[in-house]
């Protein structure tokens, strides 16, 4: 049940129409999850300074539960990830910052349990 919560200072109007459809099948294919277990969230237009810099940039946030724990793991999906979006967003790879968090089942609530017990 991965999150994924994309901060970009390129306004609305310049993503592609599909890019939140793209964006969950991507994550989902690097991450091996199925895309009905991905919650995906873009927040486009902020204010937002990489490096200085108010060129277009990406800041993508990547939360998941046994597949975000090791550099290895993280160093492919960052790959994967990166290429989509500089490939998507037409913006240089060094514009693009991803944070990965490692969380535990007891840290996901859903239909008012954890996900320890689902």
């Amino acid at each position: 049940m991965p999150f994924i919560v994309l901060d970009t200072n390129i306004s609305a109007e310049v993503l592609p129409a599909d890019f939140l459809k793209k964006l969950c099948s991507c994550t989902a294919a690097a991450l091996g999850k199925p895309e009905e277990r991905m919650n995906v969230a873009v927040k486009p237009g902020l204010p937002i300074l990489m490096a200085g810099s108010s060129s277009p940039c990406v800041m993508l946030s990547v939360s998941a539960i046994g597949v975000t724990d090791t550099a290895e793991k993280n160093r492919e999906h960052s790959a994967k990830i990166c290429a989509f979006l500089a490939e998507q967003l037409v913006i240089p790879v060094d514009r693009i910052v991803i944070c990965f968090h490692a969380l535990e089942p007891h840290q996901v609530g859903k239909m008012g349990t954890v996900m320890s017990f689902l």
